[in-house]
């Protein structure tokens, strides 16, 4: 019966094509709307290493002014670390796997004349970036934490840059200048973009990942500048690159790797250790205020879902209820335009039950074309965003399958629902009256 009951909502979408397509449309303009919002949350809120987000781990520590906490509304540690603690920590080696990070940018001058220098940028990092962020590779590796205490001048390529100067052949082994420097190329990162971009939220949650990769300890070396956020509480001691690196200036991030709960308290408790013995040396005024966050927690806390975005999505399922209500009018309007039809069907043996079926997949029906409609809507509203916001967004604008499932399954239950009360009364039609009527 199901095919037939099919069958007979086709027909009479047919029968009446203007008022099925004012609520095919106006379902369409609802699931659009929402399902515009819901993508762009779902994946700004999307889990970027599902596998091992709950092992990783952000290090904050309050190194910050003691008349002014960083945040005065939480009471959170600064964001970023110092030089002196990032490398201090780092050093001790205390977690499973430990990277430290920062921002950079420099000139690459490509060894064909044919392509002019451009400027790259620079993803500063220690070896175990690419093993703890599962970073896949098209060609060679990353670098050995050998490297990183030997200061050896080597970098790891992403797919795009590596295609910009090698013309996508194996480079490793090759050399590109970089800020005025030689580099020896070690690896080439295939596709890769995290979404959210969960090791940096700090300098742009949602912007690409950076160009070149180099060992981190060469930003001192090399006198590489600092880009991203870089936030002070006082200013440095004395003049020049070196007395900034030993401020008390934030620019850096660290993560570790912690495996269960042993080690995660284990690494607070070194922590804690650690800034009890700086505060012996006269820094780390504020009270002990020391966290390790997951990525997860870390992302919420950073408010990568901004605000204004959930709003939106909030607002936008207002305007799918208002919408359905238009179409709760609609079908009543049609069902009891078929009085005479229903009342035929009851009189010939038709339960009230194989009415209620019949009229319940026709709204299904009408749904799922509103649905259809609406994802092409929500096409068209994500791209744009994009061409509203450009690059920043370009990341946040894919349909994909979950979204496309998600958008239809709304239409599909919100048409139902809508459908309910019209059929109700399509239900309750008295055949007897009908019939004296005709």
């Amino acid at each position: 019966m199901f095919g037939y009951y099919v069958k007979l909502a086709f027909k009479s979408i047919k029968k009446n094509p203007l008022l099925s397509f004012l609520m095919v449309f106006a379902i369409a303009l609802g699931i659009g709307a929402s399902m515009t919002t819901i993508t762009v949350n779902y994946l700004m809120s999307a889990n970027p290493i599902p596998d091992k987000s709950e092992q990783l781990f952000y290090v904050q520590v309050d190194s910050w002014d003691p008349h002014n906490a960083f945040n005065d509304e939480s009471g959170d540690p600064p964001n970023q670390l110092t030089w002196t603690d990032a490398n201090n920590l780092f050093d001790a080696q205390k977690a499973v796997k430990q990277v430290l990070m920062a921002k950079s940018g420099g000139i690459v001058v490509p060894e064909d004349k044919n392509i002019n220098p451009f400027e790259v940028q620079i993803r500063l990092s220690t070896a175990d970036f690419f093993p703890m962020f599962d970073t896949p590779f098209l060609f060679g590796s990353g670098w050995d934490m050998a490297v990183d205490s030997k200061l050896e001048q080597v970098v790891v390529l992403t797919k795009k840059i590596n295609d910009k100067i090698f013309g996508g052949e194996n480079s490793v082994g090759r050399n590109i200048t970089l800020a005025g420097q030689n580099f020896k190329v070690v690896g080439v990162l295939d596709s890769w973009e995290p979404v959210p971009k969960f090791y940096d939220v700090n300098n742009g949650a949602f912007d690409e990942v950076e160009d070149v990769f180099v060992p981190f300890k060469l930003k001192e070396t090399l006198e590489l500048p600092s880009w991203g956020n870089v936030n002070c509480w006082k200013s440095p001691d004395s003049e020049g690159f070196k007395a900034f690196l030993r401020s008390e200036c934030i620019n850096f991030q660290m993560w570790v790797q912690l495996d269960n709960q042993e080690q995660q308290s284990d690494y607070l408790m070194f922590l804690d250790n650690y800034v009890s013995e700086q505060k012996s040396l006269g820094r780390f005024p504020r009270p002990m205020n020391n966290k390790v966050s997951d990525v997860m927690t870390w992302m919420e806390n950073q408010q990568v879902v901004e605000d204004d975005a959930k709003m939106m999505m909030w607002m936008s399922f207002m305007f799918l209820i208002v919408c359905l209500l238009n179409t709760v009018g609609l079908l009543l309007a049609k069902f009891i335009g078929k009085s005479s039809e229903i009342g035929l069907r009851r009189a010939i043996g038709a339960s009230k039950g194989q009415v209620f079926q019949q009229h319940i997949i026709e709204s299904a029906t009408i749904g799922l074309l509103g649905g259809i409609a609406g994802l092409l809507l929500a096409l068209l509203g994500l791209k744009g965003i994009e061409s509203l916001y450009g690059d920043f967004v370009k990341n946040l604008i894919s349909l994909d399958f979950t979204m496309a499932a998600t958008g239809l399954l709304i239409a599909l239950l919100s048409s139902v629902l809508a459908g309910l009360y019209p059929t109700w009364r399509a239900c309750n039609i008295q055949p007897a009256t009908q019939l004296k009527s005709q």
